[in-house]
């Protein structure tokens, strides 16, 4: 047995809790980020308190890591003493020592003593054979002159984890072997089994084997044939896990089986050495690698249309997960569609940028298509991903609710009640701005987020105004900018704040032509948003979409979690490196093209993609950048940049009046400088724009390649091409 396995941890917001070891324990709390968030809730920062990780005292293991007091298999003998009055531990340690020097009393022994995240104390204690937990407390009160809080014997029960110095005493006991009847260290494994990340058969992932075994073969078990139905499933099996028990028992489904049970049915498909595989079995692979294929001749016609290659299984837990059951040629869309409710939960989180400023991580979506491209199953992506904004918000808005009543009902010579200010994250697209201004008081800091299902929704909010002042809210929360708006009257609300709000809209191309029209895409906003097109479905095959399991979506609450639970300055240096490589050489083609639409859309694009690039490495758990991070990153800003171009780009060169704009664009493969002779003069530049620019643009022009040292001037009138590509 190892006897490192003591517990369970994880984080909150209903998250799987697993079995931790003793190393894993430690060293979540000396991560630095976990001083920091526990330093600001500290400072009065409390809604930060429920992104903190936690660890399960009072248990070591639940079924199907499902943290309730009916799940709970292995409950300790053991008990979380909580003394919530501050600034006590010293004096708890003082009185418990004076007790006894082993820090017993009567036969209670203490394992762990620490500081709770506001500086209260909590007293793990080990509970000796027939203690109940309320003489526990009743002889701890006694003990230490302390009362601690009755409601706390709950075996399910979370405590927050702190940092390494809250720790004020460990007994080794704490992590000594644990009884037989304490858990097992074989690794967990979700309720619908595949828990061998990455784990495949001829490339063709065990978790799609068993999905189509279950299509061909009735469905999935219901109450009273699991057995049979799984045995059935495992003989099959078997053959593709080269008869190992080990690969069999991590990738076989659970339906609520307990772990022996489950190891049982195992034992039982393996006793015999298979033939072969069985013919079921062969033509769901065949039928799988041929879908396969059919998906990677998809990508590449999908990559050649869109101009980037979306790499689904080098993605990061959540991104990955996202996808699941997406056709191919929509995968793009979604994933767009998620970016910016992700960078939402990462709302603690700082940035350095290539131009050495700090940002925070805020991103705006559109995905565009005419009606019925299938634009919902972004919502359907989007309505997993926001469920824990959604559930805190429920809560926050009954407490907004009940305040609103007491303030109506209230007699009139009676003071109104005091404003709770709840910090509410889901906003309507249709927000007034007043409303807004006091969620964005309220969150103080906080990333609010808003998912539309039509623009043309928010663009009928423009008769009373609200979307050309929305536009410029939108423009400002892209750097977290500073607005406010100051009124008289108490009715309407008065301040100033820094704006963090991101949103994901979907929306047809005549309602973003309608939103979109010359001001709000000259004055900046257009380049601020990522843009996504559905594939075109005119005369299309209705498109199949697969079903995301439960455990692709309870892999996404863990991407969730994992996000808000990071904070403070991540330094990515290669990352910065990549896109101000990729920047630059955007910045070269256009140059090279005379093309200002690119040149305007390049700068932002990069942003986009850094920032897209930031979550991948966040969601990768925060080592080293990967090089598909790197990649993924540039991918996001190629294809912004891309569909920027495609959306706005004709309106906004029509809008230019300088140089740049007046030129005539050219494709990067037959760009002005590469027509020109050699030895050029200005009329041969003049004759190659077809006379569609002034004198004072085509002398800018070849300043601006004499600058970038492309040429050199030869003779009056004259210059020599020095670069060539």
């Amino acid at each position: 047995m190892n006897s490192n396995v003591f517990t369970c941890i994880g984080m909150s917001h209903g998250a799987p809790v697993k079995p931790a070891k003793r190393e894993d324990w430690e060293k979540m709390r000396r991560e630095p980020w976990l001083a920091e968030m526990c330093a600001k809730i500290e400072a009065g920062d409390a809604e930060l308190k429920h992104r903190l990780p936690v660890w399960t005292p009072h248990c070591a293991e639940f079924k199907a890591d499902h943290r309730a007091i009916a799940d709970a298999l292995k409950p300790l003998n053991r008990l979380m003493l909580d003394f919530d009055e501050k600034g006590h531990t010293s004096d708890i340690m003082l009185q418990l020592k004076i007790k006894n020097e082993k820090l017993k009393v009567a036969g209670i022994e203490v394992l762990m003593i620490e500081e709770s995240v506001r500086r209260g104390t909590h007293v793990l204690v080990e509970l000796p054979e027939g203690k109940s937990a309320e003489e526990a407390q009743e002889l701890m009160k006694e003990a230490t002159g302390f009362e601690p809080d009755a409601a706390v014997k709950d075996v399910s029960r979370c405590i927050y984890m702190v940092p390494e110095d809250h720790t004020k005493y460990v007994s080794e006991k704490l992590f000594s072997p644990i009884s037989a009847s304490s858990p097992s260290p074989t690794p967990q494994v979700s309720p619908k089994g595949g828990d061998l990340e990455g784990a495949s058969f001829r490339g063709i992932p065990y978790s799609s084997i068993i999905q189509e075994w279950w299509l061909r073969n009735g469905g999935e078990p219901q109450q009273g044939e699991r057995n049979v139905k799984l045995h059935k499933l495992a003989t099959n099996l078997r053959s593709i896990c080269d008869n190992r028990k080990e690969v069999l028992l991590a990738v076989m489904p659970r339906f609520g089986l307990t772990e022996a049970e489950v190891r049982s049915i195992v034992d039982s498909a393996c006793k015999e050495t298979p033939k072969g595989i069985s013919k079921m079995m062969e033509s769901i692979i065949k039928a799988e690698e041929a879908k396969q294929k059919m998906e990677e001749q998809e990508a590449e016609a999908v990559a050649e249309a869109i101009g980037v290659r979306l790499n689904v299984r080098s993605l990061p837990i959540g991104l990955k997960e996202s996808l699941a059951g997406v056709p191919v040629a929509m995968q793009m869309p979604v994933l767009c569609a998620v970016m910016p409710i992700a960078a939402a939960y990462a709302d603690g989180v700082e940035v350095e940028y290539c131009d050495g400023f700090r940002q925070h991580l805020g991103l705006m979506s559109i995905i565009r298509g005419e009606q019925a491209s299938g634009k919902s199953v972004c919502k359907s992506a989007i309505d997993v991903w926001k469920r824990q904004f959604d559930e805190e918000d429920a809560v926050a808005r009954k407490r907004e609710e009940a305040w609103k009543e007491r303030k109506k009902g209230r007699k009139a010579n009676e003071k109104a009640p005091d404003d709770p200010k709840v910090l509410i994250r889901m906003v309507p697209v249709t927000v007034s701005c007043s409303t807004l201004l006091k969620r964005l008081k309220n969150a103080k800091g906080h990333c609010l987020y808003s998912f539309c299902e039509e623009l043309d929704t928010l663009r009928k909010t423009n008769g009373a105004g609200s979307w050309s002042s929305k536009y410029d809210i939108y423009r400002l929360s892209f750097d977290k900018g500073e607005w406010g708006q100051d009124y008289n009257s108490d009715q309407a609300e008065s301040g100033v704040v820094n704006v963090a709000y991101n949103w994901t809209i979907l929306g047809t191309n005549g309602a973003l032509r309608k939103c979109f029209k010359s001001d709000n895409i000259e004055n900046g906003l257009s380049s601020r948003v990522l843009v996504s097109e559905m594939p075109d479905s005119t005369f299309a095959k209705m498109p199949k979409y697969g079903k995301r399991s439960e455990e692709c979506e309870a892999r996404i609450q863990e991407a969730v979690t994992r996000l808000r639970s990071v904070s403070g300055l991540i330094d990515v240096p290669r990352l910065r490196r990549a896109i101000e490589n990729w920047v630059e050489r955007k910045r070269v083609e256009a140059s090279k093209d005379l093309d200002k639409v690119k040149d305007v859309y390049r700068k932002r694009a990069a942003v986009i993609g850094f920032r897209c690039g930031v979550i991948f490495h966040i969601l990768n758990g925060m080592g080293k950048e990967t090089n598909a991070c790197l990649e993924f990153a540039k991918m996001m800003a190629e294809y912004c940049l891309n569909q920027q171009i495609l959306a706005f780009g004709q309106s906004l060169e029509s809008q230019f009046v300088d140089a740049s704009s007046e030129c005539q664009r050219y494709g990067s493969n037959h760009s002005v400088f590469d027509q020109l002779p050699p030895i050029f003069t200005m009329d041969d530049l003049r004759a190659l724009k077809q006379n569609k620019c002034g004198e004072a643009a085509i002398r800018q022009i070849i300043s601006r390649w004499f600058r970038d040292g492309w040429i050199e001037k030869t003779e009056d009138k004259r210059w020599r091409k020095i670069r060539t590509k």
